[in-house]
């Protein structure tokens, strides 16, 4: 695969696990009582927060499997599950996991868990594999930036669109989520079988 479309590739799959239009609905909610200055701060350090824990796991994550002794395949089946939970939580509105809101610590709240989740910690790490470092890394910087702008003029976004449609989409995002789950699913366990026939 080339290298741009290995990008595009990598960066739909980032958008869609980062889901900026859930992250953008979050945030509108927690910074209703602040002036546009404080939202501005906000967006910028929750995506930067996002940013260096995945730019962590981007180059971090492979060394990190090496010293727990986890295998590669085994790993994509636990993210794909986790990936597909999460993608349900989307469609059908569910909360697996508690979210609680802390007003004062906005930023690390929609910078994580929301932003930097379990999805996209393993998405990052997978992109990693199939792609090396150089092609994730500028699409996580791609995503984080349209991420960014939709959080810095979330209540213009939001106002165009409609609340409603916004939830649409962000539906329409986990889908797409649950698919990319499926494959990851699939493509460890393939590894799996893979690893055995070859003992």
């Amino acid at each position: 695969m080339g290298t741009f479309l290995a990008f595009l590739k990598s960066f739909a799959i980032l958008i869609i696990i980062l889901d900026p239009f859930l992250g953008m609905i979050t945030f509108l909610a927690l910074t209703r009582r602040m002036s546009e200055r404080e939202r501005a701060e906000q967006a910028f350090l929750a995506v930067f927060v996002a940013f260096a824990l995945l730019v962590v796991f981007l180059f971090g994550g492979q060394v990190l499997f090496s010293l727990l002794g986890i295998s590669f395949s085994s790993f994509m089946v636990a993210g794909g599950v986790i990936l597909l939970l999460l993608g349900i939580e989307d469609i059908l509105g569910l909360q697996f996991s508690k979210r609680e809101a802390n007003t004062k610590a906005i930023a690390v709240i929609i910078g994580t868990p929301l932003l930097c989740g379990p999805g996209a910690i393993t998405s990052i790490i997978v992109l990693a594999q199939r792609y090396g470092y150089f092609v994730p890394f500028m699409a996580l910087v791609s995503a984080l930036v349209v991420t960014w702008i939709l959080l810095l003029f979330a209540q213009k976004v939001a106002a165009l669109l409609g609340e409603r449609i916004v939830e649409v989409l962000s539906r329409v995002l986990g889908l797409l989520l649950s698919a990319i789950a499926v494959e990851f699913v699939k493509e460890g366990i393939l590894a799996m079988i893979a690893e055995v026939a070859k003992r």
